[in-house]
């Protein structure tokens, strides 16, 4: 799938939606494929592993099944030795009828919010990360065994709903605004939680900017409202928190998309979702989706792997969900 072209963004995109309609569909998964998963799933190896741990037990648990993608773009990955890369902001909609990974349904109407990443070779996919929120479904079902921060929502598409392989001739690179926002933000003032270059006439963030977070952080308007809703809380539970160890860095047009597996190291100081902190040192799965606008980052998706984070700190949430619908 050669980098000047889009078409392999679109042929993905329609693999992916035969794939969940009929998981028979599975040629576009190489015969080596890897998928990192999110909690309470680990590494599928192989199409089958991939079908029958991933895919099926979705298709069981949701009533007509299907893909609602928000943002797809593709790109040349600017780590290691490159590779050709898609990303995706997607929710798996269906009826909840069935267990799913051992959480009870609520048979009803739901939208599992997912962020995806995918290598590509020889129009195959041969490497994906998979983080879907289970919090937020968890939500959904009246089941939430976590405190709530900031506004819950349904992520939406890109303001300017141009997010599904864009098009056009933007100049530069989309991805250089989210290096120059990462230079800086390490470092921070504990009093105002400002980091240098963020925000104001040279910063990277436009004054209008929209931060949408898992379940239990929410999603939040402006600097101030970041800084309310996550920065100060998370900061306050981990002031050491050091980000990198990325596997892929890439652009698309006015869009940007980076992930680490995991994506942060810290320990844990203070309380956070209601949790006690314990001086524990926690590592953090993390994808980041931007919409660029005008040189300033103006939309940003955020995927974390909570279930991960506090099976670390010995919770089972599915389980704590499922009791308090005892």
């Amino acid at each position: 799938m050669p980098s000047s072209s889009t078409d392999y963004r679109k042929t993905l995109r329609n693999a992916l939606d035969r794939l969940f309609l009929d998981p028979s569909a599975h040629a576009l998964l190489a015969p080596n494929t890897t998928w990192d998963l999110a909690w309470p799933l680990a590494q599928a190896n192989g199409p089958e592993a991939v079908i029958d741990q991933f895919v099926k037990p979705l298709r069981e648990a949701f009533e007509h099944l299907h893909r609602r993608d928000l943002l797809f773009i593709g790109g040349t990955n600017r780590l290691f030795e490159q590779g050709q890369w898609c990303a995706a902001v997607t929710h798996y909609v269906g009826n909840f009828t069935k267990p799913l990974w051992g959480l009870e349904p609520c048979n009803r109407l739901v939208f599992l919010r997912v962020g995806e990443l995918y290598r590509i070779e020889n129009d195959q996919i041969v490497e994906a990360k998979i983080i879907f929120d289970l919090p937020d479904l968890m939500h959904q079902c009246g089941r939430l065994p976590l405190s709530e921060i900031g506004t819950a929502l349904t992520w939406p598409a890109p303001a300017t709903q141009d997010g599904l392989c864009p098009s056009g001739s933007y100049e530069g690179d989309s991805f250089d605004v989210v290096q120059r926002m990462m230079d800086n933000l390490h470092v921070y003032d504990p009093k105002t939680m400002g980091s240098a270059g963020q925000t104001g006439p040279d910063g990277v963030w436009a004054d209008d900017m929209m931060w949408y977070g898992p379940s239990s952080i929410g999603s939040n308007f402006r600097w101030e409202g970041f800084v309310q809703d996550h920065r100060r809380p998370f900061l306050h539970a981990f002031p050491d928190r050091k980000g990198g160890n990325h596997y892929c860095r890439f652009s698309d047009q006015n869009y940007a998309a980076m992930s680490g597996w995991p994506s942060m190291t810290m320990t844990f100081k203070g309380d956070y979702l209601g949790q006690k902190a314990n001086e524990q040192v926690m590592t953090l799965r993390v994808m980041d989706f931007y919409r660029i606008a005008n040189g300033k980052l103006a939309e940003n998706w955020v995927s974390l792997d909570l279930g991960d984070f506090f099976a670390q700190l010995g919770r089972d949430l599915i389980a704590e969900s499922n009791a308090m619908g005892a």
